[in-house]
């Protein structure tokens, strides 16, 4: 038992906890502020024009962020569980309690919350994580937690990712989370050139490129899934009960958002097949365009086309003439040129 007052001396106290991850703070808010920016504008876009840009920016702020986020987030493998289990090292104290695991990408996150939070004469609610991405020492985290002391529950779920441990689920969910979020970053990269050509006269390529965005989504998450089931699934039991995972909302949201991409995709290269008018009256483009158009390449070049009518067009003129005005001609040019006989 303790000596001052049932708090054990060896123990640092608990780290304020931010209620949300500060990374998916900073990009939920950087589109939510694109978002109001563009519904302040909107009023100014007239007629059916006004939903079709509303539908397109919405769609398209919406599938950024996604992927920015779930790259960001530590939900892709999750599992909770209530339980009795020991509190601290040293001591025969139990607590009942929620413990709680996300692994992510980049590393794993664990809680553990009392039921109530006050026991023992604490509060028992803690957030720590540790991560795996490059530049990171997962090991040594796993050093700095012994050394500070933190709870058991939260100490054996971190001693089950080290790099020593005969589970070894680091190497599994490092590998999965280092390919599965460069496949993300490229889909990212995909999205931004989506939005570049779907603003230029190439919808058809925005449409590839959407297509593509959706493909190395559900790359990623085949990566993420051949990754986590190389080996067989590790016991975690604290306390009275065992902790079993599964997958988490930030990889069913990625499925959600690529086959949402391939969707649009696809539909968009058929309506270029069928239905190119309709195709281009949607985002905006020669929406007063006569079907008896023709392209000019001389005005604008390949990515920024002109269209004139054949009407308008200059038919060449065949104009005939005698040799009386033909011999006038060749008179009136020799006495243009000046003499230069010495």
């Amino acid at each position: 038992m303790a000596t001052l007052g049932h708090i054990f001396p060896f123990y640092v106290g608990r780290k304020p906890i931010f209620p949300m991850d500060t990374t998916l703070a900073v990009i939920i808010a950087i589109f939510l502020t694109a978002l109001v920016t563009f519904i302040i504008i909107l009023p100014g876009i007239r007629g059916k024009m006004r939903l079709f840009w509303l539908l397109r920016v919405v769609t398209s702020l919406f599938i950024g962020a996604v992927i920015l986020a779930v790259n960001f987030s530590s939900e892709w493998f999750v599992g909770r569980v209530s339980t009795n289990t020991s509190y601290k090292a040293f001591s025969s104290e139990w607590i009942s309690a929620d413990v709680g695991l996300q692994v992510g990408l980049g590393g794993v996150n664990i809680t553990l919350t009392g039921t109530p939070v006050q026991q023992l004469n604490e509060t028992i609610n803690y957030n720590e994580k540790f991560t795996w991405r490059l530049g990171e020492n997962y090991a040594e985290e796993y050093t700095k937690a012994l050394e500070k002391g933190l709870p058991d529950p939260v100490l054996y779920l971190a001693e089950k990712f080290t790099p020593n441990s005969p589970c070894g689920l680091h190497s599994q969910y490092r590998l999965a989370g280092h390919y599965t979020s460069a496949m993300l970053w490229v889909a990212f990269l995909c999205w931004l050139l989506t939005n570049v050509m779907l603003s230029m006269p190439v919808l058809v390529y925005g449409g590839h490129m959407l297509l593509a965005t959706g493909i190395f989504q559900l790359l990623g998450l085949l990566f993420f899934s051949t990754a986590t089931s190389l080996t067989s699934p590790c016991a975690l039991r604290l306390g009275t009960a065992t902790l079993h995972t599964h997958h988490g909302p930030a990889f069913w949201i990625t499925l959600t958002t690529g086959l949402l991409c391939m969707l649009l995709g696809l539909a968009m290269a058929v309506a270029h097949r069928m239905r190119p008018q309709r195709l281009k009256a949607f985002f905006s483009q020669n929406t007063g365009e006569d079907p008896g158009l023709e392209w000019n390449p001389e005005e604008g070049g390949l990515l920024s086309p002109r269209y004139r009518s054949t009407a308008e067009s200059p038919e060449p003129q065949d104009i005939p003439l005698s040799e009386a005005s033909s011999e006038a001609c060749c008179m009136e040019e020799r006495r243009r040129q000046p003499d230069c006989a010495l």
